[in-house]
């Protein structure tokens, strides 16, 4: 963790105070001064201000379900943010795991623990994410296969990782994936040319959607274990 996110983190100071606390040399790391914000702090290290020792307080795991028009970022833009609707303390701490769309809804993860996310969102992980996809006209026949074996997207080099369909209409589909290209659910289908005109996201990994549009809650032990443990490497 940065050291002036590890300080704002630790006391009540905003992200200003917390540059002038550091470059003011108020802040030691195992008893030397540092200067330089961007500096990297683990559990083993000893921060401390002004005398006192610091610790973080425990990092927060939250499941939303995202409406539609609105967007995954800590500041309104031309959408709302999806961190309006969190009534708790420290809401500039927190970001999503990742994106979806404005026009996407469904399950979105929410942290403050960075590590946490790239377990998540690093592509080695191959964590899944399930889709229920609106379409524009029926699916054809060897989509699916298609889709296993990979499609190539405009402007990428290499296929697509293997995902899995599953038809529930013929205009409604469920889609696996392991990858999170920029809008790789909508390009895919434009690949096999097809459109998407509804998205929403029910799984990420092995947690599914299961709170009221625009509801949220924190997630339980077991469900934030799940990602350290079945996202880690062989």
């Amino acid at each position: 963790m940065r050291l002036d996110r590890f300080i704002c983190k630790s006391t009540h100071l905003t992200k200003e105070q917390a540059l002038q606390v550091i470059h003011d040399a108020q802040v030691l790391v195992n008893d030397e001064p540092i200067l330089e914000e961007a500096t990297q702090v683990h559990e083993h290290h000893k921060v401390s201000m002004h005398g006192k020792v610091l610790k973080t307080r425990p990092f927060r795991y939250l499941l939303m379900h995202k409406p539609r028009n609105t967007i995954c970022s800590n500041i309104d833009e031309k959408y709302p943010s999806l961190f309006n609707t969190l009534d708790i303390k420290n809401v500039s701490e927190l970001h999503t795991v990742g994106r979806l769309d404005a026009n996407t809804s469904g399950l979105v993860l929410i942290t403050d623990d960075g590590h946490w996310t790239y377990k998540i969102t690093n592509p080695s992980k191959k964590c899944k994410k399930v889709y229920r996809v609106g379409l524009a006209k029926p699916i054809a026949d060897d989509v699916s296969l298609k889709f296993q074996e990979g499609v190539q997207l405009h402007g990428e080099q290499a296929l697509t990782l293997p995902a899995e369909l599953t038809i529930i209409t013929p205009t409604e589909v469920l889609l696996s994936l392991t990858e999170g290209k920029f809008h790789q659910v909508k390009r895919m289908f434009h690949v096999v040319g097809n459109r998407v005109i509804s998205l929403h996201r029910e799984q990420v990994g092995a947690v599914s959607l299961d709170v009221a549009l625009g509801q949220w809650r924190h997630l339980t032990l077991d469900e934030v274990n799940s990602f350290r443990i079945s996202q880690s490497e062989p």
